[in-house]
């Protein structure tokens, strides 16, 4: 690492070049007029514009470059550096002080802008305080309007109007010959000028052609994890640098790919194809109307490749570990990539068709998305063994104990690999191997009363659950609930004791009436005949189904339920035995008895 000081001047011109580059995933950001123009102030007073952070060409991170906003022109060209930190104050300062184009910015309120900007000579060698207000940016046009575009404020259409209103234009400021231009119309349109040019040259053009930009240049050298962790750090106050972004840049320069297809590679539109398939075909991975960011996200597919890579590594080296740090992700080859992106991809498809016999088919319903990273990585690995009915019951238990224990919400990136191992050892029936997320899932008896919200991984996982065991709709009687009937009949969960009832004994039961318990999957239309005491609206729901009352007791009962305490509408009652019969159906799931405290676990 060096430092250094290089002019303004220097800096943009190495811009206009193609010089100076951004390396591909750094984003494009406009900064706004408002914040352009004191940026603008800062460079005429010579105030600290702030470091700026740059990469040497020509090391092990090769990425795709490509120019700031404005220097287009020299996208043809090779960089010698690439700008890491610096872009919107550098792409603002090239715009407005060195192209002879107006600046594409936009307003307080996001509107795009096309403005020129000058300064007022008279203010400008007045006192520093003046010297935001001395900026001013015009239209296109370089006329100032206001009164709704009626009345012209400042007109600067052309250089003798600029001259006589004494507004500099900023943009030829490095150009000495059109500089030179300026001023005799300047000074021979009043010869009292020439005291006012004087001072403007000596407290404002000396300090912009001579002012220095304190840069930190990194040597070509530099490893890509530390290219990614310097700009995440440099670039607090934007949005995170994520991975997927590094790797795309990173594989766009890949030169061999280039020189063996005749093109880049572009992973944002192979990571485009795989998600349009996946979500396409499941919608638990996530919604194509809500765009690529929704469901399953590029870091988890990075994840799941780098999880199979480094287990197909530790299969030769047994030193080497399984891994999807961040590092491994940076260290994922192109040619790796493409090899077992594929194989991912299908575990991916697997995965959502597990979801689905899970009776978890929404996205708002899926308990944890991180969850099946490993799932899918192990799915890559051991391929149809988890389709025996050994291997699915085995997945199932572990996926269940994660879901139930709320096992991935904390720190994942070692559990994603202890599970990888572990889950493709108890599948495979090595011996003495049952993965820690199953031994060690706790789910406490009282957890119930707890679990109220969709926050919550287990209130999720309940709620499939009593899909999956077969619960039939009080209105849509003909047939359980199935993955096909939650989408079509809007089915959510809802209260069984409804909030009508609990308007009416609002001190009674507050928390337990709004926990899982009190809870079910049920049909929209089921829940606009709940309201008031169950005693009531079971009657009502019994007659619009066209159901015998005996046999809609039994309808009742397939959610866990005693239609008996319900004909009473005993909330007590009622809440003692399905608390019972969901623990149950939770021991089921997780293969292991619910533990009440201080209690050891055992098996079930």
């Amino acid at each position: 690492m060096s430092l250094d000081n290089p002019k303004l001047r220097d800096l943009l011109k190495k811009v206009a070049t193609g010089a100076l580059q951004l390396p591909d995933f750094q984003r494009d950001w406009k900064w706004d007029d408002e914040r352009i123009k004191a940026l603008i102030a800062t460079v005429t007073l010579n105030y600290p514009l702030g470091v700026a952070m740059t990469l040497q060409t020509g090391g092990e991170p090769k990425f795709k470059a490509r120019t700031l906003s404005g220097a287009e022109e020299a996208s043809a060209e090779t960089p010698e550096l690439l700008l890491l930190d610096g872009q919107q104050r550098l792409t603002s300062l090239f715009q407005a002080l060195y192209r002879d184009q107006p600046v594409e910015t936009v307003d307080g309120r996001g509107k795009e802008l096309k403005r020129w900007y000058y300064i007022d000579i008279a203010k400008a060698i007045g006192t520093a305080s003046e010297r935001d207000d001395a900026i001013v940016s015009v239209p296109e046009d370089r006329i100032l309007k206001t009164n709704f575009a009626r009345s012209i404020v400042l007109d600067l259409s052309t250089k003798e109007k600029e001259c006589e209103a004494g507004y500099f234009p900023l943009n030829v400021v490095f150009d000495t010959k059109r500089v030179n231009e300026w001023q005799r119309s300047y000074v021979q349109l009043d010869g009292a000028n020439w005291d006012h040019w004087s001072q403007f040259e000596e407290h404002v053009l000396n300090h912009v052609q001579a002012f220095n930009v304190p840069m930190i240049n990194l040597p070509a050298q530099t490893t890509m994890d530390a290219v990614c962790a310097v700009f995440e750090r440099v670039n607090t106050g934007g949005v995170p640098l994520n991975v997927f972004e590094l790797l795309t840049a990173t594989y766009a320069g890949d030169q061999k790919h280039v020189a063996d297809f005749g093109t880049y590679y572009q992973l944002p539109t192979e990571w485009q194809h795989i998600k349009t398939r996946l979500a396409s075909r499941y919608q638990v991975l996530g919604s194509l109307e809500a765009g690529l960011g929704d469901g399953l996200s590029s870091s988890d597919f990075l994840q799941a490749v780098a999880l199979l890579r480094t287990w197909e590594l530790k299969q030769s080296n047994p030193r080497a570990a399984v891994s999807c740090k961040r590092r491994d992700l940076l260290e994922l080859p192109l040619a790796d990539f493409r090899r077992l992106a594929p194989r991912i991809a299908d575990a991916f498809e697997w995965v959502g068709s597990f979801l689905h016999r899970q009776c978890i088919v929404r996205g708002a319903d899926l308990p944890y998305r991180t969850q099946l990273v490993p799932l899918a990585a192990v799915r890559a690995v051991v391929g149809e063994a988890t389709d025996t009915t050994d291997g699915e019951e085995k997945v199932a238990q572990w996926y269940w104990n994660g879901v139930l224990g709320e096992m991935y919400g904390g720190s994942l990136e070692t559990r994603f690999a202890r599970d990888v191992e572990q889950l493709v050892a108890w599948i495979r029936r090595e011996p003495g191997i049952v993965p820690d997320t199953v031994s060690d899932a706790v789910f406490l008896a009282d957890r119930l009363d707890s679990l109220t919200t969709r926050n919550s991984a287990a209130y999720k996982g309940i709620y499939a659950l009593l899909i999956k065991q077969g619960a039939v709709d009080w209105y849509f009687t003909e047939a359980p609930l199935n993955p096909d009937k939650i989408v079509a009949h809007t089915v959510d969960v809802r209260q069984i004791f409804p909030k009508s009832w609990t308007d009416k004994n609002p001190s009674r039961h507050f928390k337990k009436v709004n926990s899982i318990v009190n809870k079910t999957p049920l049909s929209f239309r089921a829940s606009r005949s709940i309201a008031g005491p169950p005693a009531s609206y079971l009657k009502a729901l019994q007659l619009e189904s066209g159901v015998r009352e005996e046999w809609f007791d039994d309808i009742v009962a397939t959610h866990l339920v005693d239609p008996v305490a319900l004909h009473e509408s005993d909330f007590d009652k009622f809440y003692e035995d399905r608390a019972d019969q969901l623990l149950e159906l939770v021991q089921a799931a997780m293969g292991k008895r619910t533990v009440f405290r201080g209690e050891p676990a055992g098996e079930f």
